[in-house]
């Protein structure tokens, strides 16, 4: 069975103004994304997702011509081939470095895709797992940068959707920030506070919120510093009790390697559409589960999140699943098929049908060609 056609779709969203939120990147006024279709000689078609890097346009270029010609003729199930070649022509040397790991991440989800539907499993099953319960948090673009009272009437509407754990915004100022996670443990005793601040905060920023954060019992503070500012994190764990997370923004196991040797952070978060697709996500989790580090895996759109509930039903350190629970998101609703329902413990499980289990709709696609201009203002 081999790869005869490989394409990518920049996809743009625009976001209705009542429903773009505030968090630490900006206000979001579009969703980008890009959806890569491969097919094979035998009539397979599967489906993928790279994430839109804030260059979505460029991202499905650098598939539609350089890594396409890469593996054209690959057989399809060689997904350690296709992920080789692609790292030695392009990602290991001279290559476009995080904008191919995500490129290349929509290529091997819709190898994944195709390799369940040639054999007519689900990919949890395909990748050695079960449909067991995988606990979830309400996140996604939402519980964003507004006036406390708000903000805990979204996180009530969460709770009655099942939800046990909500992430808030943060990276606002920390007086604010301060002032939204207090409300919300104030008005719910019990429920599980992530946090997230985009990388907005700078170290005293950190120590200005880090008692109050202690006082309220978050579980983790996510990305507050950039990726690369390993000497923050190192920094800021010395003095917190509460757990640090990062991940989304590191690329293949070879930044996470890094990540893990580094000691900083205990909560890992790499997205199935960056970090280099389902075959990268399988061997960043075993290298966690060598150091007994959980996988909190990053996710959003549709694509991605379908593909990420069924990895986490296949490893042993699987942590939570992000449920974007935003408003407003088509990439979710009407590009795929894609629905998840929260049960009383607050867990949901993937679906059985072939592959990752989605339908795609092209028509979606034609009518939402990828757009300039950013995603967040």
């Amino acid at each position: 069975m081999k790869i005869t056609d490989i394409i990518a779709y920049p996809v743009t969203s625009p976001v209705p103004e009542a429903h773009q939120v505030r968090l630490g990147i900006g206000k979001m006024v579009k969703r980008d994304t890009v959806v890569v279709k491969v097919t094979t000689d035998e009539g397979i078609v599967g489906w993928g997702e790279s994430h839109h890097a804030r260059a979505h346009l460029a991202v499905a270029t650098l598939v539609n011509t350089t890594l396409k010609q890469l593996v054209l003729g690959f057989d399809a199930t060689d997904v350690n081939g296709v992920w080789s070649q692609i790292y030695r022509y392009q990602l290991a040397s001279h290559g476009m470095g995080a904008a191919c790991a995500a490129a290349m991440s929509g290529i091997d989800i819709a190898l994944w895709d195709i390799r369940g539907k040639a054999v007519g499993w689900p990919l949890y099953r395909l990748l050695g797992g079960a449909a067991r319960d995988v606990r979830a948090y309400a996140g996604g673009i939402c519980l964003g940068f507004q006036d406390p009272g708000a903000l805990v009437e979204e996180v009530a509407l969460m709770i009655e959707r099942g939800f046990s754990a909500v992430k808030l915004r943060i990276g606002d100022s920390p007086r604010s920030d301060i002032d939204r996670v207090r409300a919300v443990r104030s008005h719910f005793a019990d429920v599980e506070i992530l946090t997230d601040a985009n990388v907005a905060y700078s170290l005293s920023d950190f120590y200005a919120v880090a008692p109050y954060f202690e006082e309220a019992r978050i579980r983790w503070l996510e990305e507050a510093f950039p990726a690369h500012d390993y000497r923050s994190y190192r920094d800021a764990k010395r003095m917190s009790r509460f757990e640090l997370a990062a991940g989304e923004n590191h690329f293949t196991r070879y930044e996470f390697a890094q990540l893990i040797d580094a000691e900083c952070v205990t909560v890992l978060q790499p997205d199935l559409s960056k970090v280099g697709g389902v075959s990268e996500m399988l061997k960043v989790a075993a290298m966690a589960s060598a150091q007994k580090l959980p996988i909190h895996c990053h996710s959003s759109m549709g694509i991605n999140m379908a593909a990420t509930l069924h990895v986490l039903c296949s490893i042993d350190n699987a942590g939570y699943f992000e449920a974007d629970c935003s408003v407003h998101n088509p990439l979710r609703d009407q590009l795929v098929d894609f629905r998840f329902d929260i049960d009383h413990q607050g867990t949901l499980r993937p679906g059985e049908r072939p592959g990752i289990g989605i339908e795609v709709d092209e028509d979606f696609i034609r009518h939402h060609s990828g757009s300039t201009g950013p995603s967040f203002v």
